[in-house]
């Protein structure tokens, strides 16, 4: 007995070298992206990540790695940005999107190259490439380019550019606008439109394969290459896109278009009879069978992503494992085109599956941790990215029957080792109505048995979202595990990944069964894990999370402190000031003047009188989705009543806090925070080492 106290006191101490997790870690991770499996299935190329502090601003190189994990190495190590690695179809090169010429154009590269330097400009384009694929014959290159809408033909790029080169000069910035979206995400409508051209590689002017269409493809804010896909043969090209029709701001109607790949004919709406969104299309190996993903109901932007299956010969569409109640997060075709691998949330994971597309049987291939990007290998294998709460992406490989992934990569593997990271475990309760639900808690980085710690509760935003385990990078539980907090994080009534009827139950009771499965599951984790001090317990959330943050305020008094994040304080006012309609439209049942009473069933605006927990307030400027007046409301209510409060406003921000500075800054402020509400204020020692 004394021996095994003996190991867990040792297992408690801090190692050697090594210090408390923190946001520096994290900004010190390199993050890895977007592979691209070679022809032969040898290697993989894919883009790293690597933080510039100091430039506030992360930079992007193109790396390479055997698919057996024997070696890796560093390809392009220009200063600018280079991104989207895509192999010619001999497997000797490759094609990459770099700014090393000023805007974003395409380059070439030998992959035995002795240097970077030797990188041949293939683009030479008046605008930004946004996006682009290789076609099969690797002699022409699928690009995406911004146009304004009403200019066609070859002299578009020329005319975008003039017009672009006049708004510069005019001393004149005022906007004017007839319709909606003005704006959308963090950006201000400018007349012009994403689009999809053809360009022979060393020819003319790129061939515009939607001319006239009023349309963005990919899909704005942040669709990419995933929703453009050509034929095998190269004749056909499919691609996603929105039409900006009156009904913009209040639409989710996203279509999947063909087009031949040499134009001459307009692109035909393959998924007009579906008025809800259809994207991310795919065509199988062998030409015969055009897949994506499709939501089943018009105007909500969380409905499950079906994989849908179209015969293009005789036209006839249908839905593969329609029983499978999880949402889709992509398609990749087999070699065989007898199998779709996608991976989805899971109970808390974003897991792997294998789907039989004669049968639609699903195959779980891995189960714990965030999985994503499969791509097929050798001999059945399947290559993907995997995090975790103690590791960010590395590529990993697994058999065709799942079973333990092989490393590939293990790049962060060093910093990973010199921060001490917080242990974790799932937990589940009973919640709303009793239906179980699933949450997660971390114990302090350094852990020590018989003592109780504060406690940091995180709140997810969507709301159809999750806090799982996943290496998030604005929302990382370690960073309050390495501070020496608990943590607990919930999966609560409309978070995604336990299957739809789940994710729809937050519609039209936000303040309802989630605020329900919140208290209970916070209770449960008190009760359950005795190191966890629940006299010293803090509360943060953004986004929806935010929005919690200021309603649970007027519920409860339990925390003794709250940080709030891009949260809504009025619902009723957050409808007129948001961009995408289609989402208040959905979980509030209508407009404000169609269905009033949803709009004030839960709206914190009207529990302010109850406000009296300190609270620390969070907004960037540029954060058009939940507009910064809503923190600063938040704030200014809390001012005038007394309650002990600070505003953290970012100029140059969106929603999220993504440059690096700023986040350092961000991670002080909520640190600081909380230690002085729940520990200075209960006359605790803040260690030197918690990551200040």
């Amino acid at each position: 007995m004394l021996i095994a106290l003996f190991t867990t006191l040792l297992a408690s101490l801090p190692v050697q070298g090594t210090h408390p997790f923190s946001i520096h870690d994290m900004l010190a991770m390199q993050r890895l992206g977007d592979p691209a499996v070679s022809p032969d299935g040898q290697w993989v190329l894919f883009t790293l990540r690597t933080t510039d502090v100091e430039a506030n601003k992360g930079r992007f190189d193109v790396w390479m790695a055997k698919t057996d994990g024997s070696s890796v190495k560093q390809l392009t190590t220009h200063e600018a940005n280079d991104t989207s690695p895509r192999w010619a179809p001999d497997g000797k090169s490759f094609y990459f999107s770099s700014t090393r010429g000023g805007g974003a154009q395409v380059w070439r590269m030998a992959i035995d190259a002795d240097s970077d330097a030797k990188a041949e400009q293939v683009t030479k384009l008046p605008l930004d490439v946004d996006n682009f694929l290789v076609f099969p014959d690797g002699k022409r290159l699928l690009l995406t380019l911004e146009v304004y809408a009403d200019v066609m033909g070859d002299g578009a790029l020329a005319e975008t550019a003039r017009r672009d080169a006049e708004k510069e000069k005019t001393k004149v910035k005022a906007k004017v606008y007839d319709s909606l979206l003005f704006r959308h995400w963090d950006g201000w409508e400018d007349g012009k439109r994403s689009h999809v051209f053809a360009w022979e590689i060393g020819g003319g002017a790129p061939l515009d394969l939607m001319p006239g269409m009023d349309a963005d493809a990919p899909v704005k804010p942040f669709g990419g290459a995933e929703e453009l896909a050509i034929s095998p043969d190269g004749g056909e090209v499919a691609f996603a896109a929105f039409m900006m029709t009156r009904d913009a701001a209040w639409s989710t109607d996203v279509n999947v278009w063909t087009v031949p790949s040499k134009g001459g004919v307009p692109p035909r709406n393959v998924t007009a009879d579906n008025k809800a969104t259809d994207t991310q299309p795919a065509y199988s190996p062998d030409g015969k069978t055009l897949a994506w993903l499709a939501m089943a109901r018009p105007g909500y932007e969380s409905d499950r992503l079906r994989i849908v299956l179209q015969d293009r010969a005789s036209g006839a569409k249908r839905v593969l494992a329609e029983a499978w109640d999880r949402s889709a997060g992509g398609i990749t075709w087999s070699k065989d085109a007898k199998t779709i691998w996608t991976s989805s949330d899971h109970y808390g994971n974003k897991a792997l599956f294998a789907l039989d597309v004669a049968s639609g049987k699903v195959k779980t291939l891995v189960e714990k941790g965030s999985n994503d990007a499969p791509r097929e290998l050798a001999e059945g294998r399947v290559l993907f990215l995997q995090d975790s709460l103690r590791s960010p992406a590395e590529l990993y490989s697994v058999g065709p029957e799942g079973g333990m992934p092989r490393t590939i990569t293990a790049l962060n593997a060093p910093k990973i080792k010199a921060a001490r990271m917080g242990d974790y475990e799932p937990f589940q309760f009973p919640g709303w109505n009793k239906e179980m639900v699933y949450g997660f808690a971390m114990k302090p980085a350094d852990f020590t048995p018989g003592r109780k710690y504060p406690v940091a509760f995180l709140i997810h935003g969507g709301p159809q979202g999750s806090f799982g385990d996943h290496f998030h990078y604005r929302w990382n539980p370690q960073a309050y595990a390495g501070a020496g907090f608990a943590v607990v994080f919930i999966d609560f009534h409309g978070s995604t990944g336990y299957g739809q009827a789940f994710t729809d139950a937050i519609r039209g009771d936000w303040g309802g069964k989630p605020y329900e499965d919140l208290m209970k599951g916070l209770d449960f984790a008190l009760g359950k894990y005795d190191w966890m001090d629940g006299t010293r317990m803090a509360a943060l959330g953004a986004s929806y999370g935010g929005y919690m943050i200021n309603w649970l305020h007027g519920q409860t008094n339990r925390f003794k402190a709250l940080v709030c994040h891009d949260g809504n304080l009025d619902e009723r006012m957050a409808y007129f000031d948001t961009e995408e309609l289609w989402f208040p439209e959905w979980e509030h049942g209508g407009t404000p003047w169609e269905n009033p009473a949803d709009y004030v069933k839960h709206n914190p605006i009207d529990h302010i009188a109850k406000w009296t927990t300190p609270t620390l307030v969070i907004h960037g400027a540029n954060d058009f989705r939940v507009v910064d007046t809503q923190g600063m409301s938040t704030f200014t209510a809390l001012q005038r009543k007394g309650v002990p409060s600070k505003l953290l406003w970012f100029p140059d921000e969106n929603h999220w806090v993504l440059k690096p500075q700023n986040s350092i800054l961000w991670h002080a402020t909520v640190l600081e925070w909380l230690d002085r509400w729940c520990r200075s204020a209960a006359g605790e020692t803040i260690p030197a080492s918690s990551g200040r």
